[in-house]
């Protein structure tokens, strides 16, 4: 069960008229520095900022976010995915898709309340989902429609089907241990036939020293 704040637990339970905004948080390597940085994006009129477990953060508003897919709450580890979309020529947007590296890049979307007559936050934004970059495509419109770039995030549980490549890789595992070379051939594997009882320098066929001459082939050592 989600926990809400006492201020937000209140906002629901009153089942009163409700005014929300999506809050959207991406942290990506930019590409000039190499660095992480973060820039926030959110579908209210103007830029605003808002406290997130105990930290300012801007959100950029003014049309930058266009829209973003009802958020589906539920249990367990199946990978879903979310679409949002932004504007193709708001400045902010260009520089978290080209200025930055989006592929894959650490993705929050918070909710935020506000009271439908005094526009007051109600308390923090809670956190709906987490998840990262799958896709964000920037397209071209045709003459008189409206671009828009739609990124696509996948949830946190992508993550759970990754394969452990650290225990595949003969460098990881000299990494660890110097002398480990259980790996040393692994990406050779597939791509080398070495027949039973053949010396592959010389290109000639001598029986191992250990199996006597005369041996029918295929017989156990």
């Amino acid at each position: 069960m989600r926990d809400y704040s006492p201020a937000t637990a209140d906002y629901f339970a009153a089942r009163g008229p409700m005014l929300a905004h999506v809050l959207v948080w991406v942290s990506a390597r930019n590409r000039a520095t190499g660095g992480t940085e973060s820039i926030g994006f959110w579908t209210g009129a103007d830029h605003a900022e808002f406290v997130i477990g105990g930290e300012t953060r801007i959100y950029y508003g003014a049309g930058t976010a266009l829209s973003v897919d009802p958020v589906r709450l539920q249990t367990g580890l199946q990978v879903r995915s979310q679409r949002v979309q932004l504007s193709q020529i708001a400045a902010e947007t260009q520089l978290a898709i080209r200025g930055y590296d989006p592929r894959h890049a650490p993705v929050e979307i918070h909710r935020a309340l506000f009271d439908p007559l005094t526009h007051a936050l109600i308390g923090e934004p809670h956190l709906v989902l987490r998840g990262n970059i799958d896709k964000a495509p920037v397209r071209t419109p045709a003459k008189g429609e409206t671009g828009s770039i739609e990124v696509e995030i996948a949830t946190a549980a992508r993550r759970l089907t990754k394969p452990l490549t650290r225990k595949r890789s003969d460098a990881s595992l000299r990494a660890r241990a110097g002398t480990d070379a259980f790996r040393q051939y692994a990406s050779l594997a597939d791509k080398v036939e070495t027949p039973w009882g053949r010396n592959v320098r010389s290109g000639s066929t001598s029986a191992p020293a250990d199996v006597p001459a005369g041996a029918p082939k295929g017989a156990d050592r």
